[in-house]
């Protein structure tokens, strides 16, 4: 088993922190979110890492050469889900990916790797809780999602809060039979879609990973949600950062 680290982007709300240094370096406690990501992953046994880097790659390399890196040169032009796929090669074999600006303790990851779906994402059911402090990133924005039969049925920002069940942390598996099912929906969603809307972007190739996944979920593919209660923060603004400085541990 192997991870995949999606940190290409600058985390422009995240300024001043990311003027100069990449979103994962910003240090919560005495550690960078990448090292809190790192200590999630290996705890849950994952010893391999790819990281796929744009906006201050070269620190990244200094700091973890140990790495495989997959350079997004596109990153102020894409999103998540153009830039998960430049470490297409490292789908060969399951693997877990996950954002980088996420901090997630090992036994989220733990579950995920017990779970038997070939692609398990990781569910946050506390998500409510956290949104009543967080005025900068607004509960519009979350990645909710709804479930049935322990299978997600709907997934993105467009889902009512009051309908949602959760929200997705940005952290999932695919067995290699998953892996090969996300490549496959990728590439012919691209063919389809390229240069179009798609899934509530303005084009493919700035579409966020939810939204592949709430296509393939509308073409039958199932999702499977592994779930925690809390154990999770994303810092995405000054205010996020400012509350895990302040309460995560």
């Amino acid at each position: 088993m192997k991870a995949i680290i999606i940190g290409a982007g600058r985390g422009i709300r995240l300024m001043p922190t990311t003027a100069d240094t990449p979103k994962c370096f910003a240090m919560v406690g005495s550690r960078r979110i990448l090292d809190w990501t790192i200590e999630a992953l290996t705890a849950a046994g994952i010893e391999r890492i790819a990281f796929i880097g744009g906006y201050q790659i070269d620190q990244v390399r200094a700091e973890y050469p140990h790495f495989a890196f997959y350079h997004n040169d596109r990153w102020q032009t894409n999103n998540i889900l153009a830039s998960l796929m430049y470490a297409e090669p490292e789908m060969d074999e399951p693997f877990v990916c996950c954002y980088s600006d996420i901090l997630f303790t090992p036994r989220v990851v733990a579950k995920l790797l017990a779970a038997k779906g070939d692609i398990s994402l990781a569910v946050d059911t506390d998500w409510q809780s956290r949104y009543s402090v967080r005025s900068e990133h607004p509960v519009e924005e979350a990645e909710k999602v709804m479930v049935a039969d322990g299978h997600i049925t709907e997934i993105g920002r467009q889902v009512r809060s009051e309908a949602a069940y959760g929200e997705y942390i940005g952290v999932a598996r695919f067995s290699a039979a998953g892996a090969r099912t996300l490549r496959e929906h990728y590439h012919r969603a691209r063919e389809q879609f390229a240069g179009k809307p798609f899934g509530g972007a303005r084009s493919f190739e700035t579409a966020y990973l939810v939204q592949l996944f709430q296509h393939m979920v509308a073409l039958g593919v199932r999702l499977a949600h592994v779930d925690t209660h809390g154990e999770y923060l994303e810092i995405d603004t000054q205010q996020d950062f400012d509350y895990a400085r302040q309460h995560w541990r």
